[in-house]
């Protein structure tokens, strides 16, 4: 299953929309710095800005994925790698720093049978049926 895992950076579709609000004057220095060419635009500015703290607090990033063994990018888990591990006797712990997603052919029981725990920094997609049945198993 680790050979699913992969590093991404979001790009159009691939991203989660957020909403931030921001003062006054620093909307205006954004907008100063867009209008000087530095940046296409505010989203470009904000996306940078996110980066360079990320990239800042690089080595704190890698610690923490180690430590807490989370997959990092993009995880997902596909109806026949849940009815392996259900199979097998074995439920999983999703732990994934990215996007985790589950097979929308995934049916909520074998979900919860073959799912103990799911931990994700980022973003899920699964139907909303799976959700529901492993609402009391997500942190």
């Amino acid at each position: 299953m680790a050979s699913n895992v992969q590093e991404l950076r979001p790009k159009g579709s691939d991203s989660e929309k957020i909403t931030i609000n921001l003062g006054y004057v620093d909307l205006g220095h954004i907008d100063l710095l867009v209008q000087e060419g530095f940046y296409a635009n505010r989203t470009d500015f904000i996306r940078t800005a996110i980066r360079n703290q990320i990239d800042r607090h690089g080595d704190a990033v890698r610690q923490a994925v180690t430590r807490k063994s989370v997959d990092l990018g993009l995880r997902h888990y596909s109806r026949e790698d849940l009815e392996a591990a259900r199979d097998a006797g074995q439920t999983l712990h999703i732990r994934v720093l990215g996007l985790a997603s589950i097979a929308q052919d995934v049916t909520p029981e074998l979900a919860r049978d073959a799912i103990a725990s799911v931990s994700v920094l980022g973003a899920l997609h699964a139907s909303a049926a799976v959700k529901a049945a492993l609402a009391d198993r997500m942190r």
